[in-house]
């Protein structure tokens, strides 16, 4: 038997999915959440198997959910929701989501990944899978903050991380902490690495438009 959490802060919507879960052979919804801090207590105490949780919600929302059920290990969070931005999708699979399915998809299709999800495999529709296959193909490219760019900008030039912070008039740990953040978002781990890379992608003045 297959424990389900149902998540959703339609009430409609959540009955719902309740009727038609519940129906269906080897499934027990065993409670339902009308937002996220509900979902992540409910699934402390319930223990279910998966959770079906919407993204959008008031005060704690999917993904924060998501997170923290996930790192306690109470359940395994198949995300079942009306929207699909790229941002959304993303931020859900990091947060440990295990699947990702639109609300609009048929009963089998959903009925499916959820015993996929509770097999400890994946599930995601195909138009999202389409959106992550294009978003891998296609990485956006990494974006700097401006004091980032000052900060590089001043390395480039052969300054030194005291030279930058006199002259940013910043401390040197600060100083520090940019590169740091910086080398993190190039993936890189010197700074010599981190300037060449930023003006091949057109991050610096100088470099590839």
């Amino acid at each position: 038997m297959i424990r389900l959490l149902i998540v959703d802060d339609h009430p409609v919507v959540r009955a719902g999915l309740v009727g038609l879960l519940s129906d269906e052979p080897g499934f027990e919804v065993v409670a339902e959440a009308a937002d996220g801090a509900q979902a992540v207590r409910l699934a402390a105490a319930t223990r279910p198997d998966v959770v079906l949780m919407d993204l959008r919600m008031p005060g704690v929302d999917g993904v924060e959910a998501t997170a923290r059920i996930t790192a306690d290990g109470a359940a395994r969070v198949l995300i079942l929701t009306t929207y699909e931005s790229d941002d959304q999708i993303l931020s859900a699979i990091e947060a440990g989501a295990s699947g990702y399915l639109l609300k609009a998809a048929p009963q089998d299709e959903i009925v499916a990944g959820i015993r996929s999800v509770a097999a400890g495999q994946s599930a995601l529709s195909p138009q999202v899978a389409v959106r992550l296959v294009e978003r891998m193909r296609h990485p956006e490219p990494p974006v700097l903050t401006a004091r980032e760019t000052e900060v590089l900008g001043l390395v480039a030039t052969g300054h030194s991380n005291k030279q930058i912070a006199s002259t940013l008039g910043i401390g040197e740990s600060t100083v520090k902490t940019h590169l740091l953040k910086v080398f993190e978002k190039l993936g890189v781990a010197d700074r010599t690495r981190a300037v060449t890379l930023a003006m091949e992608r057109g991050l610096l003045p100088g470099g590839r438009e």
